[in-house]
């Protein structure tokens, strides 16, 4: 049997097993580089014989087999913020009337596609929480007199619409009891002013030095960053080098404990190819894959890079 008809039935075996998983685990457990890994996990994707999450983990999807849905729900800590707590909403509730939201958690419940299914009814949208039958559905409707006696429409295309930047406003609906994981990379100034551990001075007249200065602002990113690798329950290995703009760490993931990667973490809004080019070649040295976390948004030209590397399985000369 070739390799090429070999490795996808291997692929379906190895996620029949395990359920949802990312390429590296799938690469690693048949033993071929993760570059080709992709490659298969593409084919078979695009035949429809498996299913790709809309969630990802450090910037990688989920795969998994049809009916394996509600295995994803393990992951939902991986979310940003405000999508963990449309999630949460959303799974108490069963289902939600849009119109009834606060317009983060409206926007939320559009992107959490993988949890949450839109439909219309009456001409208002309404969101289920994706296991949920349909019997349960019409009876929540019916017994909170959310509808009147029309039957209920599925909107299939509600689902599939790409999110909207909504400004929040203060009042709220119905406030459920937000889960907070914080995530640098995704924080504005104001959210990481909340996490940072303010200094306690044992005289207020006390004035520190430009040197305890340096270590504190130091201190403090340190502290966010092992924040969120422990609220991401990722165990952090070693610190290999670390400063008020940068931390570079080993840490392993607890889907995958026999493997270390190396974490590149930077306190800055915008990286370029730079970075990540100088993150790769450490990585290489150090014969790991590697994370890089930032506290803004990779931009157009960074994310087409990116992807073009995820696709690239050889380069060769002619």
């Amino acid at each position: 049997m070739t390799e090429s008809k070999r490795v996808p039935e291997q692929i379906i075996e190895i996620l029949n097993e395990h359920g949802p998983s990312l390429p590296i685990h799938l690469a690693k457990k048949i033993g071929i580089s993760s570059l080709f890994i992709s490659a298969y996990l593409s084919e078979l994707a695009g035949e429809k014989r498996i299913k790709v999450s809309h969630l990802r983990l450090g910037g990688s999807p989920l795969y998994f087999l049809e009916g394996q849905e509600e295995q994803l729900e393990k992951f939902y800590t991986f979310l940003h913020p405000k999508e963990v707590e449309a999630f949460g909403l959303l799974k108490r509730n069963i289902v939600l009337k849009d119109s009834d939201q606060e317009p983060a958690i409206r926007v939320a419940l559009r992107s959490i596609r993988d949890f949450s299914f839109g439909f219309k009814a009456n001409d208002e949208i309404f969101w289920r929480f994706h296991s949920a039958p349909e019997s349960e559905v019409d009876n929540i409707l019916t017994s909170k007199r959310m509808l009147g006696p029309r039957k209920i429409k599925p909107q299939e295309d509600i689902e599939s619409r790409e999110p909207q930047k909504i400004r929040e406003t203060p009042k709220r609906i119905e406030p459920p009891k937000p889960i907070e994981i914080e995530q640098p990379n995704e924080q504005n100034d104001e959210e990481v002013e909340e996490i940072r551990e303010k200094p306690e001075l044992k005289e207020p007249e006390k004035v520190l030095t430009k040197e305890a200065k340096k270590k504190q602002t130091e201190e403090v990113f340190l502290k966010e960053v092992k924040d969120y690798l422990e609220q991401k329950s990722i165990e952090l290995v070693s610190l290999e080098y670390y400063d008020k703009k940068e931390i570079v760490a080993k840490i392993r993931f607890n889907l995958a404990p026999e493997k270390a990667h190396l974490l590149f973490a930077y306190n800055k809004k915008k990286i370029d190819d730079k970075e990540l080019l100088k993150a790769n070649k450490k990585a290489l040295e150090h014969n790991l894959d590697y994370l890089v976390l930032f506290k803004g948004e990779f931009s157009k030209k960074l994310k087409d890079t990116i992807e073009a590397h995820k696709s690239l399985v050889s380069a060769s000369k002619l």
